[in-house]
């Protein structure tokens, strides 16, 4: 298997077998072509399809001699009812002045999302397929650089989790136009003192940036030639797969610690991000406003074609953005040569990808939703309360004003153990 190969996109909607698609029951009837134009416009404006926007009002057929045979969706049938005894009183109206005669048929429920997802679709009835007017790195294929630099940051995401004894969660935010890491985290659910201090929720490492080839060594790969959905041991210490236990294990224990329960490793991670621009970027505050009109923006859209051009217009800024993107030596370099120039920082995380040992939570994939966030890899399901693919998928949420491309990495469980130190079974059952 190819490095390539070992990155799988999560498309936005679930996949559906091409040949066992979604259905919905709708009114359709054969129609004289005379009249079609009149019905198709009078169809729009008393029986509008609305979520069913892909699927085309007429279907054409060319029978034998070239004689050609319309017939149209009137409207959504209610499961089981084949009477039109529900349907509205102006389309009664309609279907008597043009004497159509309604049957029963059934169209596809969600739009395709490949070309041969639309092919099957258009056998039930025509829709339309509209393939995607933009592109995030990587949801056509990486290259084998590209793929090389992915599992890098996986394995330095998995050696995180794995850093310090306990199995948890951990995040590596990346910038990849300079294959930069920005800032690390691992869960900080629990935190260990003996009094009160606000120092347990930890500084954030400012001057944590290194470029990949510096991070990592090239010879020390992974191998990964294997991948499981269900994974052998529980890992209860990975605060996304276990949002509650730290209420279980605090009305238990006795031990001297300290509870945040939302301080999940991406928050952390998007938290140490933020030290890092206020760091480099103390007087910067141009990017931000800049953004704000942008969200403004987003949230005044509501028709799918307005959302259609505000999420190209995120897109161009991204792409904007990384082309004007510096690395922190550099910044300093500028700001020595010229104390006077205010070097352009980064809005929250626009533009930046992130690395996670297991797939968010809802939380945690709203918040990188808030931060802008460009794309997400993570390496193991998360069947609990996954965000990304194995409960929910917030990717393909149309109301949001941003959207990521999410992959899983696929890597074998036993890596969590090759870079796994033990720990005494009363540390790990008993926080």
């Amino acid at each position: 298997m190819t490095n390539n190969q070992l990155i799988v996109h999560i498309p936005d909607d679930p996949p559906h077998d091409l040949h066992h698609q979604p259905t919905v029951t709708v009114f359709a009837s054969f129609i004289n072509p005379k009249h079609a134009n009149q019905i198709v416009r009078r169809l729009n404006q008393i029986a509008p399809l609305g979520h069913l926007r892909h699927v085309k009002r007429i279907r054409k057929k060319v029978l034998e001699g070239g004689e050609i045979e319309l017939s149209a969706v009137l409207c959504l049938a209610n499961e089981g009812d084949n009477q039109l005894d529900g349907v509205p009183p102006h389309l009664q109206e309609m279907i008597s002045s043009y004497q159509l005669n309604p049957f029963i048929t059934n169209v596809c429920k969600y739009e395709a999302t490949s070309k041969e997802e639309w092919q099957e679709q258009c056998k039930f009835w025509p829709t339309s397929y509209h393939p995607r007017t933009y592109n995030i790195d990587g949801i056509t294929g990486f290259s084998e650089e590209e793929s090389h630099s992915v599992l890098k940051f996986m394995q330095s995401a998995v050696e995180l989790a794995t850093s310090d004894g306990l199995v948890v969660n951990a995040a590596v935010i990346v910038d990849p136009s300079v294959k930069q890491i920005i800032s690390t985290a691992r869960d900080q659910i629990f935190t260990w003192n003996t009094c009160k201090d606000d120092s347990f929720y930890g500084k954030p490492d400012l001057f944590k940036f290194h470029s990949i080839s510096n991070r990592l060594d090239p010879q020390k790969s992974m191998h990964l030639r294997s991948s499981c959905n269900h994974l052998k041991q529980p890992y209860t210490g990975v605060a996304c797969l276990y949002p509650g236990q730290w209420a279980e294990q605090q009305s238990h224990s006795q031990s001297s610690y300290y509870c945040h329960p939302l301080r999940h490793a991406a928050i952390v991670a998007i938290e140490s991000s933020a030290a890092r621009d206020i760091h480099l970027f103390p007087n910067d505050e141009g990017s931000k406003e800049k953004y704000l009109e942008l969200d403004h923006e987003s949230h005044c859209t509501s028709s799918p074609s307005k959302r259609q051009k505000t999420v190209s217009a995120t897109v161009e800024d991204n792409d904007k953005l990384n082309a004007r993107s510096q690395t922190s030596n550099q910044i300093e370099e500028n700001d020595k040569l010229n104390p006077n120039l205010l070097s352009e920082g980064p809005y929250l995380c626009t533009g930046y990808d992130i690395y996670l040992a297991w797939e968010p939570c809802t939380m945690c994939a709203m918040a990188l939703v808030h931060q802008r966030i460009r794309r997400i890899f993570y390496a193991f399901p998360n069947p609990k309360t996954g965000a990304l693919g194995s409960v929910h998928r917030l990717q393909g949420e149309k109301s949001l004003n941003h959207h990521y491309a999410v992959f899983r990495v696929l890597i074998p469980e036993e890596a969590l153990h090759k870079y796994h130190t033990p720990v005494a079974e009363a540390e790990e059952t008993g926080i």
